[in-house]
C-alpha cells in the first residue's frame, strides 16, 4: 500500500470505529519539543552534563542513583518533571480528541510515557492507563509505605551545567526519608504500582464494549516494546504510527512512516 493508500484506510478505520484505543511511547511527545532519548547520543545531547560521565538513559534512570547521588538523581528528574510542566501537547491530541466526540465508546489511552502530557491536553484521567507510572506524583525511596502522593507542591531548581539539584529535595510525608518519582524504573523492585494497577482495571473493564474499535499507536519503538506489543493484543485494526520502526503483520494493522502530529493531520484531512 502507498503512503496515501494507508491514509485513507486508516481514515475508515476511524470513521467506522466506536471506540478509540491511543497506545503511545516516547515518540508521542517529540512534536511537543520533548526529547525521546534515542540512543546515548541522544540522551546526552539532552543532558550534556552527563556526557562526560558517559552515563546512559538507563543508568541514570535507575533506584540506585538515589542512594548513590541524590541531587545528581534529582537533578535528572528535576529537570524532566519542569520541562513536562511547561511543555505545551501538540495539535495531535486535539485531533484525537475531536474523533472520540462521535464514538460511542469514547477513548481509553494506553501509554509509558510518565509525563501527563494525554492529560495536560484534556484527556480525562479516568480515561489514562500509565503503564510505568508518572512523575507528577511522588512515593517514599524505600518504600515505607504503598501509598504515593501529587508533586504539585515541589518546584525543582536544577543547575544547568552540573545538572545537579539545587533546593530542597521531597521527602516522604510518613517517614521524612528521602521521596522520588512514582516511576517503574530500569532494576526497579521499590515501584509502588497499585496507581497503574487500578488504572489498567479499568482500561481492561472499558475494551470488551468496543467491539468496532481502531488501535492508534504513536511513537511507540522496539527498544522497550511494551506498547507495540500491547497494540497487537488488541488488533486487528492497529495504525502503527513510527518514523523509522513502523513494521507490523498485514493481519493486524497498517504501518505508517512518519511523526505523530504528521499522520494524525493527515488522517484527519481525510475524515
Amino acid at each position: 500500500m502507498t503512503f496515501d493508500e494507508k491514509i485513507e484506510q486508516a481514515a475508515q478505520w476511524v470513521r467506522e470505529a466506536d471506540g478509540l484505543l491511543i497506545t503511545a511511547g516516547a515518540g508521542m511527545g517529540v512534536d511537543s519539543g520533548l526529547p525521546d532519548f534515542r540512543g546515548p547520543e541522544g540522551f546526552w545531547r539532552a543532558y550534556p552534563s552527563l556526557a562526560h560521565e558517559k552515563l546512559s538513559f538507563e543508568e541514570m534512570a535507575n533506584p540506585s542513583q538515589f542512594s548513590a547521588d541524590p541531587t545528581r538523581a534529582w537533578g535528572f528528574y528535576g529537570h524532566r518533571l519542569g520541562l513536562y510542566r511547561e511543555t505545551v501537547p501538540h495539535e495531535g491530541f486535539n485531533i484525537m480528541l475531536r474523533w472520540v466526540e462521535h464514538m460511542e465508546r469514547g477513548a481509553f489511552v494506553f501509554t509509558s510515557n510518565v509525563d501527563g502530557q494525554f492529560q495536560k491536553a484534556g484527556f480525562p484521567p479516568s480515561r489514562v492507563a500509565e503503564v510505568h507510572g508518572t512523575i507528577h506524583s511522588l512515593q517514599c525511596a524505600l518504600p515505607c509505605q504503598q501509598t504515593a502522593w501529587p508533586a504539585d507542591a515541589f518546584v525543582p531548581q536544577v543547575v544547568s551545567d552540573t545538572g545537579r539539584l539545587a533546593n530542597e529535595m521531597p521527602r516522604c510525608f510518613h517517614c521524612g526519608r528521602m521521596a522520588r518519582p512514582n516511576i517503574l524504573m530500569f532494576w526497579d523492585s521499590a515501584w509502588v504500582d497499585k496507581y497503574s494497577e487500578v488504572q489498567l482495571a479499568k482500561l481492561r473493564a472499558w475494551l470488551p464494549g468496543s467491539s468496532r474499535r481502531v488501535v492508534i499507536e504513536l511513537g511507540a519503538g522496539k527498544a522497550l516494546p511494551t506498547v507495540r506489543r500491547y497494540s497487537e493484543r488488541n488488533g486487528p485494526r492497529v495504525v502503527r504510527i513510527n518514523p523509522r520502526e513502523n513494521a507490523i503483520d498485514p493481519q493486524l494493522g497498517i504501518g505508517i512512516a512518519g511523526g505523530a502530529l504528521e499522520v494524525l493531520a493527515a488522517i484527519d484531512a481525510r475524515l
